[in-house]
């Protein structure tokens, strides 16, 4: 291997070291032993030390003295033919640089003759460009204009096929009638967006031909549906939509919707008022037969049917008017309301008026309400006229009640249907205050029929007959009451005008009667007609409760009465009553009125004896002969009432002379007892007043019981 040109000479593995280098040799020979040295410093794990080793292996060389000397050799003539090879490659890459730089030269010259021409043709063609870049401007803004001007007539131009839909009533009023008619009333409102610029003629001119045209649409809408209501059949459940949705258009101008609704009542008043007359007779109004058909007057003979067919008609006609008008009119209540304030605000007069002074919000309902009583307005008239015929020519008394009811019932359901406001309603509360009218003036007719019998009181003490025959009519017309409509509240006060009429005078008359009765007959006469009263009105105590309470208070007033009849009889068929009559106001608990008893003429021993024998005469039938005094009375648990109640009143006071007996006798006996100073048995004692008079209040109570 050689270094710095030195090439060192390395002992072969087979030749023996002559051992190690002197000092002297070592520091002779300082190149030498750098080298060697930098031999031994070498780090054998180097990356590029192994790959060294690797490539001498992959050239199978083997480690030799010779090939140790000729490696360098090699290895430099394969760098020198290494070179020589890229040098003579390098010429060939000089060679097509060269033909490129030739090449390059011949484009840069066509290059410049190419600029050369076109600036030539440039300035030759840039006044003709400068000229079509600015036609070019010009063409986009008049294709913007254009735009402009189709979106403007777009929006706010009607087209002649829209225009002829609109307005032409040859054109059928279709879904697209309504679509142009909606951008007809778009176009006037955006006309204000227009009246905002400076200009504003375009706007106005705008806004008034649109207005035209808007007017001419609503003028054909409203012949229109004139048209169709004329041959509107409301029997049909599938109304034509188009007709809900013109009305509900319409609605923007209040005027003409206000007649088309004046027009429809009117059509549908003369339909309802010939129904009616049909169904009445038979015969349409035009004179034709309809076998079909089973006239209502064929029961005539029957006023109370007879009206309730007529009234029951009414009913079904109004209720079918109204659930098809509600197709038209309720289902669409709030667009309708809608387009009437709208037209309400577009109004001129009303842009002239007090603010103050709007017209009140559209109520759907009620509307409804008022058109169906104008469409049954004309059978109500008719209905009106047959109905007062039956009322007037009716004699009977409780027929008479039975169509009030009946009018009544139909009055209540009439004003839930219509509301309170309607005629209809009207004409139901005027009939049935006819009825009740024509009611009471047969009731007074009766009443001054019977005046002859008011004078005869029957021998048993019962109710007369006309009371009878009245109570018979009061139940009839209280059960024809009881399924009236009135509220709960208001049942007892509605009926009791009845009741003055068909109760009271009858009432009167037997009170009357009891006059001329002697006690107490005239009290048992009076109860007996008020129980039956009273058993009458009992089943009804749901509008007849405050009727019954004053008659059971009557009841027991003249109860009273009696009580007293049966109490004065026991004290003056006992023989009593002047032993009665004398110790009542004396009190056994004061000793000075028990000293008066003995002093009574009453209380003497002839008087008590006659009382006692009178006593027991009387006691055996006491009780039988009380009863007999009342046997006319027709309740007999009450007879009985009263009779005990007289004995127990008759037993109290009895109990009371019995008391003042036994203390007069208890105080005699301590006089005596002073006087003789406890000598007894000299003389003979006078009879006590108990032994004169020895009934007990216990044997009393027994025998009356």
């Amino acid at each position: 291997m050689a270094s710095n040109g030195l090439t060192v000479p390395v002992p072969g593995r087979d030749e023996v070291s002559p051992g190690p280098l002197s000092p002297s040799l070592g520091r002779t020979s300082n190149p030498l032993s750098s080298k060697v040295t930098s031999v031994l410093s070498t780090s054998y794990a180097d990356s590029e030390f192994r790959e060294s080793l690797g490539l001498l292996d992959e050239r199978g060389i083997s480690n030799t003295a010779e090939t140790r000397r000729q490696l360098r050799l090699d290895v430099q003539k394969e760098v020198i033919d290494s070179n020589g090879k890229i040098i003579s490659e390098f010429g060939r890459v000089a060679e097509q640089l060269r033909r490129i730089g030739t090449t390059i030269d011949k484009l840069n010259k066509s290059y410049q003759e190419m600029r050369g021409h076109v600036t030539a043709a440039h300035e030759s063609t840039s006044s003709i460009l400068e000229e079509a870049s600015s036609l070019m401007t010009q063409r986009q803004n008049i294709e913007t204009k254009k735009q402009v001007l189709n979106a403007f007539r777009e929006h706010f131009v009607l087209s002649d096929d829209e225009l002829a839909s609109l307005t032409l009533t040859a054109e059928p009023v279709d879904d697209r009638f309504f679509a142009v008619l909606s951008k007809a009333k778009r176009i006037r409102k955006d006309c204000e967006f227009l009246l905002g610029f400076e200009s504003q003629t375009l706007g106005l001119e705008i806004m008034d031909q649109t207005s035209k045209y808007l007017n001419q649409a609503f003028q054909k809408l409203y012949r229109w549906v004139q048209k169709e209501f004329k041959t509107l059949n409301l029997e049909n459940p599938q109304i034509n939509s188009s007709v809900r949705r013109a009305i509900r258009v319409l609605a923007e101008r209040p005027s003409l919707f206000q007649n088309c609704l004046d027009f429809f009542a009117e059509a549908r008043e003369q339909i309802l008022s010939d129904a009616f007359y049909l169904a009445l007779t038979g015969t349409s109004a035009s004179g034709a037969k309809d076998n079909s058909v089973k006239p209502i007057e064929l029961v005539a003979h029957d006023p109370l049917r007879y009206a309730g067919d007529m009234l029951a008609w009414t009913h079904s006609a109004a209720v079918s008017e109204r659930e098809a008008l509600e197709i038209l009119f309720i289902s669409d209540g709030n667009e309708i309301a809608k387009g009437m304030q709208e037209g309400r605000e577009n109004e001129l007069w009303l842009l002239m008026a007090d603010e103050t002074d709007g017209p009140p919000e559209f109520d759907a309902v009620k509307a409804l309400n008022e058109l169906v009583d104008r469409d049954v307005s004309g059978a109500a008239r008719i209905l009106r006229q047959r109905v007062e015929q039956v009322i007037q020519t009716n004699e009977e008394t409780i027929l008479a009640y039975k169509l009030a009811n009946l009018l009544g019932f139909y009055r209540v359901t009439f004003s839930k249907l219509l509301g309170d406001d309607s005629v209809l309603l009207q004409s139901m509360s005027n009939l049935e205050s006819e009825a009740l009218r024509q009611f009471r003036s047969l009731m007074r007719d009766h009443i001054t029929t019977l005046e002859g019998e008011f004078q005869h009181t029957p021998s048993d003490l019962g109710p007369p007959e006309f009371l009878q025959e009245s109570l018979k009519q009061l139940t009839a017309i209280m059960k024809t009451y009881e399924t009236s409509l009135a509220s709960e509240g208001d049942r007892e006060a509605d009926f009791e005008p009845i009741l003055a009429e068909s109760f009271d005078p009858f009432l009167a008359g037997c009170e009357n009667m009891s006059k001329n009765i002697p006690a107490p007959r005239n009290s048992i006469f009076l109860i007996n007609c008020l129980l039956a009263a009273q058993s009458t009105l009992e089943p009804f105590r749901s509008f007849t409760q405050t009727r019954a309470s004053r008659l059971q208070s009557a009841i027991d007033e003249h109860s009273a009465k009696l009580v007293e009849s049966q109490y004065a009889f026991f004290r003056s068929e006992s023989a009593l009553e002047p032993l009665f009559a004398a110790l009542a106001p004396l009190s056994d608990a004061r000793k000075d009125d028990v000293a008066k008893v003995a002093a009574l003429d009453a209380a003497q021993p002839d008087a008590l004896a006659r009382a006692a024998q009178g006593l027991d005469d009387f006691l055996p039938s006491a009780v039988m002969d009380a009863l007999e005094n009342v046997k006319h009375l027709q309740h007999a648990a009450l007879a009985r009432e009263i009779t005990e109640e007289a004995a127990e009143r008759f037993c109290l006071d009895f109990e009371h002379v019995e008391e003042l007996l036994v203390a007069a006798d208890e105080l005699a006996e301590e006089e005596e007892e002073e006087e003789q100073g406890g000598q007894a048995g000299e003389g003979e004692e006078p009879p006590s007043l108990r032994a004169l008079f020895p009934r007990t209040t216990g044997e009393i109570r027994v025998l009356l019981s």
